[in-house]
């Protein structure tokens, strides 16, 4: 299977992509951990991506493509793939299947988790970090039992500095004006599936689980 997920900040992308990864033995392709890959082995992609990196700027699509051609032109992407975090934009979508196309490849399915952005609120603003042990609370929905302090470990709770309604408006707008038109373009090729991300993580899973078996 090649599979796409979408999903806004804080929808538990991340989550749903390390379980879907573990169970189906798919590979994981982040054109973050692609860049990063590209240029840590120096290829000529990989120092072109740095050229941009060291400026601050944002690498462009065009050397993002040379990447993603790249990465899926290695032997392991024959056991099937998944996307996370890309394509952004629907330009980005089209040059994909265009990739996939020269390649005898096609994306299989797009999993679209769907939330309200109210809740996405709550799930970020709402979240606090321990520094010790790293466990994961939420004022709303996992608050801690002394207000501030880790039940764990009874260290100091922190807040991410994005973790901010202000910051996260902007990435919510930013998420919502490009993957809209991300969502109809792959809606037109039938293979848009929407997940209700607002559940725990055991259900959200097994609706995932139910497409995927549809595929099988």
């Amino acid at each position: 299977m090649n599979l796409l997920i979408i999903g806004a900040p804080g929808a538990g992308k991340g989550t749903m992509s390390e379980l879907i990864l573990n169970n189906y033995h798919l590979v994981h392709v982040s054109t973050g951990d692609m860049l990063r890959a590209a240029v840590k082995a120096g290829t000529p992609v990989g120092l072109k991506a740095q050229e941009y990196m060291n400026k601050g700027a944002l690498v462009p699509d065009e050397v993002i493509h040379d990447i993603i051609v790249e990465r899926l032109s290695q032997d392991d992407i024959e056991a099937g793939f998944l996307f996370d975090g890309y394509p952004r934009t629907k330009a980005q979508a089209e040059d994909l299947d265009l990739i996939l196309k020269e390649l005898n490849k096609k994306i299989d399915c797009v999993i679209n988790m769907n939330i309200d952005d109210e809740v996405l609120i709550k799930r970020i603003t709402g979240r606090r970090l321990c520094p010790v042990c790293g466990e994961i609370f939420n004022i709303y929905f996992k608050a801690p039992e002394k207000e501030g302090i880790c039940d764990k470990c009874g260290a100091e709770l922190i807040q991410r500095k994005d973790d901010n309604l202000d910051s996260l408006k902007v990435r919510l707008e930013e998420y919502h004006k490009n993957t809209q038109a991300v969502i109809e373009y792959y809606e037109k090729a039938g293979i848009v599936k929407d997940v209700n991300a607002d559940q725990s993580r055991e259900e959200v899973f097994n609706e995932i689980k139910a497409v995927l078996e549809g595929l099988c």
